[in-house]
C-alpha cells in the first residue's frame, strides 16, 4: 500500500537530508503541485523537485505555515 503524501503547505520550512552547496539545509516551500518549489533560506536560490524526489529527500518539517483559518480574528 503506498504511503500517503506529506502534509506540505506553501510557507513551510523544511530541512533536507543533504545541505545545499552554499551550506544551508533549511528551505521554504514556495510552490506545490506535481513539482515542489523550494527556496534556500541561506542563499535564496530556488529549486524545483518532483514530489517523489522531495518526499524522499526531506528530513523533517521544521515549521508548518499557518492555515488560512489559523490566524486570530483581529480588529
Amino acid at each position: 500500500m503506498p504511503k500517503p503524501p506529506l502534509d506540505i503547505r506553501i510557507g513551510d520550512i523544511v530541512q533536507m537530508r543533504k545541505p545545499h552547496p552554499c551550506g544551508g539545509d533549511t528551505w521554504q516551500v514556495v510552490r506545490i503541485g506535481a513539482e515542489i518549489g523550494i527556496r534556500c533560506q541561506t542563499c535564496k536560490r530556488k529549486v524545483l523537485l518532483l514530489r517523489s524526489d522531495f518526499e524522499r529527500r526531506v528530513k523533517r518539517i521544521v515549521e508548518h505555515a499557518p492555515l488560512s483559518g489559523d490566524h486570530p480574528a483581529g480588529g
